[in-house]
This record gives structure tokens, C-alpha cells and sequence, in this order.
């Protein structure tokens, strides 16, 4: 990280404008943080990164601003130091909404021509500047952003008092701020500069560096050292009541968590944002140090309903536990290593909703973290399709879907950790965020599972075609028969969508019995697949997955006690039970007809042998459970088997 000192002169104008209110009155559980990100960013999901902006890569912006809350406006410079990246370069591109002015743009003292329309500035330079070299350029703009819904550029008011804040994910940074809207080149180093009446603070990246009076407003200054995406870039200005917590670090400074609350908000937030204490320490302990440990974490309220992971200070509508834990997830997952593409959005939120989820299970309660894993594979499975990979990222509704970026892509994490194990799994998330070329960078998929199939040995591939790109679910059907210690098992398999004809993983099997129990973990690798298991007890009972590992629904189990089964009536016979090539039969009268029924119910061989002992061929049949149909003196009787 390049460490910039640069001079600060800038002169603020306040400019009327026309501001407008919007309020909102959500709770503030899972399901508000999800539909109000999808309505923060309804009308901005059809834009693209620009390729114009492709050949210089950012190094840093000092951004200076004029904020009055009570006026829906902004006025401004931003300067951008860059580095071009071809040769030739004479003319550079910054995206920003045509419903704002740029007054000037700025090259060493000189102003310089430009156009400005389809939200793109187009600037010519006064001679080439050369590949790799250091340059800097500065647009001084002014103008009321575009407010899309709640906005990119928001405002509100709070008991009679104004607030504007900045919300930009995905799309809306351009919406204020002359930018490179991209997940390919974060800048390395910003400086913030916001004037506002002396009344107001403003909120922002990094640490405050200074607060200056100048007339009857204040500058504040924020400073943030740390590669940053230009939709993680904020600010929050209101009267604000500020405190502080505080969380130790061992054998360092403590790390402050800085909380800028509403006034008539400030006794219900210090009663409720300590909780940021306890679940800081975890993720510090389980994940490594926070990423910006020597500047702050921090809390804006805003006016929104959600929450909304700006780096080093997320803004928030409220202070639930479980708000709390899924913004501050993002500071690890989604900031410090973002998501390199929409298409991999479940980097940033399934990672936040699972360790949301694991803050109920090791901060929490047995049954908080039962309950967090049953919602979860509830929602999933409430619709037969859909995949985590998000095929279509121009739909808010699809990038944002709570059903398959949050909830399905934090049970994707869990199915994970059951095939890895806890050691190899958290350990392959400690090195995926340490990863040189990914932290306080960008990753996609392919990233996080190159570094969980080096931390286990496995081969994922198959895991990520069926989980990650397939859609749909399992549903398993268990049988089983006993023969005294033994347990025989047929694990049967249908999939909610045609995407995927067969989920292969490991698969929990609890069994109890004589007053033991045990989980098998058993390779499913077909359906149909039998299991011959030897067990230190008799199994009077079986179920699958007890503590909820799998995405799965609508099981099925048949459990019988038995293995070579008796009618009462003609003591017949049927063995050997499992079968591999021949069954035979043995009956006190004539058995009239058999059929051979498989475990979906067709009819695969019908005989009528008209005999007591014959033998029924099975070398045909694929391993799998089948039901003998047979009838003697006009009356039905029905035994299960097995095939191996």
C-alpha cells in the first residue's frame, strides 16, 4: 500500500437544492437485510463495467465534499492518481450519472476538454502519458444524484432531524461519484474530506484524522490505508451521538468498534452494540486478526431497515445480534477478498449468513443453532430449482436471492465442512483470506476451492458441479433390514431438478439401539447403494441426517427388524437376505404366484411356480431393495430384500 501525503485546499459553496424524504420501517432480521438489498439495487443490476475504463489501473482518490443533510445535493472534486496501463494513452474514461454537472476537470493546473453524457466522462489529455507512470486528474462536479428507489445517494430524516447517506452495491457508485466501476482494480488509498454544518458528523473509511471548524461548518477528515472497491466506498452525515467499544487483542492494541447512533437512539444502541464484542473476538480467533485491526470497525445508522458492509464502517439500520454478525462477516468475506464477479455474489453473502450461523453455534444456544440450520434448509428447499452460481446477474432478484445466495450459499459452506472435516476446512478458509493474491483483492470460486482441495486432498470438482452450478436438491429414501448386529442398508436418491441426476457426497446415518447409538458416514455414490454394516449393538432404529449437514428434503426410511421374515401361517422362507444371485424360497404349501417389485413399484418378474421350494433369479437386477409378492392359498404376503 502506497502511504500518500497530499495537500488539502478545498473552498465549499453550499448550493440549494430540492431534497426529497424517504422512511422506512422494516425488521431487522434476515429476511429485511436480503429484500432491502434487493431494493437498494433494483435499477442499477443492468449496468456494466465500462471496458473503456479497462487501461489504467487506480492508485488512489482524495475525495472532497460538500454534504449539507438537509438539502438533497452534493458538490465536489475527486482526484484520482492512476497508472495507465498501454501505450498511447491520451484520453481516460470516469463513469458518472449524467444528472450531475461536472464543472471542470483538472490536469496539473490546467483545465481540460471533456464530454459528459450516458454517464460517461470523456476527457482528453493534453499529450500522451506514458505506460506505468504516475499521474494524477482531478473532476470538480455538483448536482442531485439519482435516487433509484431508496438510492445510491439517500436521504432521510430521523426524528425531524436530516440524514444522506451512500449505499452503492453494485452499480451505484457513479451515481455520486466520478469512478471506475469495476471488481477488477480497487484503490489502493483514499483521503475523505466532508464539509457539513457544524451540527452533523460525518461517517466514513479508515480513521478520522482531524475535524475542523471553518465558519459555522466542519471538515471532517477520514483517512483509509487499505485496497478498497469502489462500492464499498461511503459516507453518513447526520447529528450523530458517538461512542465507542472496544474489543482486546491479545498482546496488541485493542481493536475500537466506533458507533455513530442516532440521538434519540443512543441508550437502546449502547445497551445492544457490546454484543460486537464477543462476536469480533471469534471471528478474529477462528478467521485471523480483523483486516483492518490499526484503523477501526464502526457502525453508521442509517435510514434503512438492512445493513450494508462499507469497509470499516458498516451502515446500519439497526443493531440485532444477527445484523451485526452478518455485516461484520463481510469485513473478512466480501472486503477483504471480494467477490471477483456477480456471478460468485454467494463469496460475499453465503459466507456472511454461515458465520452469521456460527455465531449460534459456538456464541449461542444448542437450539438457536438448530434453528438457524432447519430455516436455512427450509427456505432452500421451499422451490424444486435454482443453483448458488448466479446465471444471470442483470436480475436484482437473482443476485440478491436470499434463497440461493444466502441461505443455500451458507449450507454449500456447511456441506463443506462435513465432506473436509473442521480442521481442514477452517483451515482452508484461513488460507484462502491470508492468500497473497486474493487478500484486499478479488476472488471467484474457482480461488475458494483450489484452497479447500489443498487443505484436504480432495477432489471437489464433482461437489461444485452437483452444489455450486446444479440446482435443486436430494431427497433420500433409506431401507434397511436386521440380521442381529448387522445392519443392511439401501440408500435410494431423487433429485428436485433434472440438472442434477445424482448429488454424491458422504451422507450421515444415525443408528441407535440396546441404549448405544452411532452416525455413519457413509460415500453415497449411486442411488441404490447397499451397505453391509457391522455394529457393536442390535439397531432397533435408523435416521438421516440427525444434525442436519445436507440440503435435502422430503426423506423417506423403512426400517424392519429381521432377516430371513416368517408368515405365521406357512413359515415361509426367503433367503439369502442380502441377495446376490439367487433367491431361494421355502414354503409349508404351494406358493401360487411370486412377483419381484422394485423399490419405485414396477413389476420386474412375475412366476407361478405352483411349488414349495423353488429359487428366483436376481444376477439381473441392479443392488437396490426389492419387495417379494407372493401368494399361497389365494392369500398375499410381502418381504422385503436386498440386492448387493
Amino acid at each position: 500500500m502506497k502511504h500518500l501525503s497530499l495537500l488539502f485546499a478545498f473552498v465549499f459553496i453550499i448550493q440549494a437544492a430540492v431534497f426529497s424524504q424517504y422512511s422506512t420501517n422494516y425488521s431487522k432480521d434476515m429476511y429485511s437485510i436480503v429484500s432491502s438489498e434487493k431494493q437498494y439495487n433494483k435499477d442499477k443490476m443492468n449496468y456494466r463495467a465500462n471496458p473503456l475504463t479497462d487501461n489504467y489501473d487506480l492508485k488512489y482518490h482524495r475525495f472532497e465534499w460538500l454534504i449539507d443533510p438537509a438539502q438533497y445535493y452534493i458538490q465536489g472534486s475527486v482526484t484520482s492518481y492512476f497508472v495507465p496501463l498501454t501505450a498511447n494513452f491520451s484520453q481516460m474514461y470516469f463513469e458518472l450519472s449524467s444528472q450531475l454537472s461536472v464543472q471542470s476537470v483538472v490536469y496539473h493546473g490546467q483545465n481540460l476538454t471533456f464530454t459528459h453524457s450516458s454517464d460517461l466522462i470523456q476527457i482528453s489529455l493534453p499529450s500522451v502519458i506514458a505506460q506505468n507512470q504516475l499521474d494524477s486528474i482531478s473532476v470538480n462536479y455538483q448536482g442531485q444524484p439519482p435516487s433509484n428507489g431508496f438510492g445510491s445517494f439517500g436521504q432521510a430524516y430521523h426524528n425531524g432531524d436530516p440524514i444522506i447517506w451512500t449505499l452503492s452495491e453494485p452499480y451505484g457508485a457513479k451515481d455520486w461519484w466520478p469512478c471506475k466501476q469495476d471488481l477488477n482494480d480497487k484503490i489502493d488509498s483514499i483521503d475523505v474530506f466532508v464539509t457539513t454544518p457544524e451540527v452533523n458528523k460525518a461517517g466514513s473509511n479508515g480513521i478520522l484524522v482531524s475535524t475542523v471548524q471553518s465558519g459555522n461548518n466542519k471538515i471532517y477528515h477520514w483517512k483509509h490505508r487499505y485496497p478498497i472497491a469502489a462500492y464499498l466506498i461511503a459516507i453518513a452525515v447526520t447529528n450523530y451521538s458517538e461512542y465507542s467499544d472496544y474489543v482486546p487483542v491479545a498482546a496488541s492494541s485493542p481493536i475500537e468498534v466506533l458507533n455513530y447512533v442516532y440521538p434519540e437512539n443512543l441508550s437502546s444502541a449502547q445497551s445492544q452494540t457490546p454484543s460486537i464484542i464477543e462476536i469480533l473476538s471469534f471471528y478474529n480467533d477462528t478467521f485471523g486478526l480483523y483486516p483492518y485491526a490499526d484503523e477501526k470497525y464502526g457502525h453508521a445508522q442509517f435510514g434503512w431497515g438492512g445493513g450494508m458492509e462499507h469497509q470499516t464502517m458498516s451502515f446500519m439500520g439497526g443493531f440485532s445480534y444477527g445484523l451485526m454478525a452478518h455485516e461484520l462477516a463481510h469485513q473478512w468475506f466480501g472486503d477483504k477478498v471480494t467477490c471477483g464477479s456477480w456471478e460468485d455474489i454467494w463469496l460475499n453473502e453465503g459466507f456472511a449468513t454461515y458465520l452469521t450461523g456460527l455465531t449460534s453455534e459456538f456464541l449461542g444456544s444448542a437450539q438457536s443453532w438448530e434453528n438457524w440450520k432447519t430455516s436455512q434448509i427450509s427456505n432452500i428447499t421451499s422451490q424444486p430449482g435454482g443453483s448458488v452460481w448466479c446465471d444471470d446477474t442483470t436480475s436484482v432478484g437473482r443476485i440478491f436471492n436470499g434463497r440461493l445466495s444466502y441461505a443455500k450459499g451458507s449450507m454449500l459452506l456447511h456441506m463443506l465442512r462435513w465432506e473436509m472435516g473442521d480442521t481442514d476446512f477452517f483451515q482452508a478458509l484461513q488460507n484462502y483470506l491470508a492468500d497473497p493474491a486474493l487478500a484486499y483483492s478479488y476472488a471467484v470460486t474457482s480461488d475458494l476451492q483450489m484452497h479447500l482441495e489443498a487443505a484436504s486432498g480432495l477432489s471437489l470438482t464433482e461437489f461444485f458441479t452437483d452444489w455450486f452450478y446444479g440446482q435443486g436438491f436430494p431427497s433420500y429414501h433409506l431401507s434397511s433390514i436386521v440380521d442381529g448386529n448387522t445392519l443392511n442398508l439401501v440408500v435410494g436418491q431423487t433429485s428436485s431438478h433434472p440438472s442434477v441426476s445424482f448429488f454424491e457426497m458422504h451422507i450421515p446415518v444415525y443408528v441407535s439401539g440396546q441404549g448405544q447409538d452411532t452416525i455413519l458416514r457413509l460415500e453415497n455414490t449411486y442411488s441404490g447403494q447397499v451397505y453391509n454394516i457391522s455394529l457393536p449393538f442390535v439397531a432397533d432404529s435408523v435416521s438421516f441426517d440427525p444434525e442436519h449437514w445436507l440440503i435435502s428434503a422430503n426423506n423417506t426410511y423403512d426400517f424392519t427388524v429381521g432377516i430371513s421374515e416368517l408368515d405365521e401361517e406357512n413359515l415361509t422362507q426367503i433367503f439369502p437376505n442380502p441377495v446376490s444371485e439367487s433367491l431361494n424360497i421355502i414354503a409349508q404349501n404351494s406358493v401360487e404366484q411370486l412377483s419381484v417389485i422394485n423399490s419405485t413399484g414396477q413389476i420386474l418378474k412375475t412366476v407361478y411356480p405352483d411349488k414349495r421350494q423353488f429359487m428366483i433369479s436376481f444376477d439381473q437386477f441392479p443392488a437396490g431393495l426389492y419387495y417379494i409378492n407372493y401368494t399361497i392359498a389365494s392369500h398375499a404376503y410381502n418381504y422385503k430384500v436386498i440386492k448387493q
